[in-house]
């Protein structure tokens, strides 16, 4: 398992999440899904989320639409 940390701004405050999977990268724009999965997973309006076909560039166009920006991703040290 590899962790993460995330830092990005949600509606222009800054927030740090850590993420634990297993892929050896972690690119952006798999990081904004996971994002836009914990801040909105719970959404009745399920047209929030991406779908499965999406390019990199429309889920990270969804999450900058959603309020998340500035995604950084850094391999933490297991």
């Amino acid at each position: 398992m590899c962790i993460y940390s995330l830092e990005y701004l949600f509606n222009g405050e800054p927030r740090t999440q850590r993420l634990e999977v297993e892929q050896s990268s972690l690119p952006v724009h798999e990081a904004a899904m996971h994002l836009l999965q914990l801040h909105f997973g719970d959404a009745e309006n399920s047209l929030i989320m991406p779908s499965a076909e999406s390019t990199p560039d429309e889920i990270l166009a969804q999450a900058r639409l959603m309020g998340l920006t500035q995604i950084k991703v850094t391999n933490q040290p297991g």
